[in-house]
């Protein structure tokens, strides 16, 4: 149920109590969510219970356990996120080293990728950093995004080959 705190002359809905909430950071915090990432993962269970209750699904009959769950989903979510994150790293630093064995020669690209992205309009840098950064599959960046396979493939070309042009320009490849 959700209970009502006031702020100022403002009313806001809580779905989570005070016992809830410790309960839920400390299913965070045992799963391994650093402690700067708490709050976050909080606010992600009761995102959730909210959206529950837009969609007009029932409220769960017990709302701590419930929580409970989701915030063990969450950390492992985060530890997910995180070793997808390592993996990526790894393979950019693999490729930097035999790409560009100089470290002057890594910082300029750097840069050059960089400014490139920045450049890019905002639905192909989406793509992109999701693609090659985030490590998404296209399937993955079009369920995440809501669009078409197609699009996705589309906005990839379209921004490699802008990028690709910027880096070429730049004489940097």
């Amino acid at each position: 149920m959700l209970r009502r705190r006031t702020r100022g002359a403002q009313r806001v809905d809580d779905p989570l109590d005070a016992a809830q909430e410790r309960r839920v950071r400390a299913v965070l915090a045992l799963g391994g969510v650093p402690q700067a990432d708490l709050p976050d993962g909080v606010q992600q269970v009761r995102l959730r219970l909210l959206e529950r209750a837009a969609k007009g699904d029932e409220a769960p009959r017990d709302v701590s356990a419930w929580a409970a769950v989701v915030a063990s989903n969450l950390a492992m979510d985060w530890h997910r996120a995180k070793h997808r994150q390592q993996r990526l790293g790894e393979r950019l630093a693999g490729l930097r080293q035999l790409e560009h064995p100089s470290g002057e020669d890594s910082s300029v690209l750097s840069l050059a990728v960089a400014r490139g992205l920045d450049e890019l309009p905002d639905t192909h840098r989406q793509v992109l950093v999701l693609r090659f950064y985030a490590d998404l599959s296209v399937r993955g960046i079009a369920e995440e995004l809501g669009i078409p396979e197609g699009t996705v493939k589309s906005r990839l070309h379209s921004a490699v080959r802008a990028l690709r042009a910027r880096l070429h320009e730049d004489e940097v490849v």
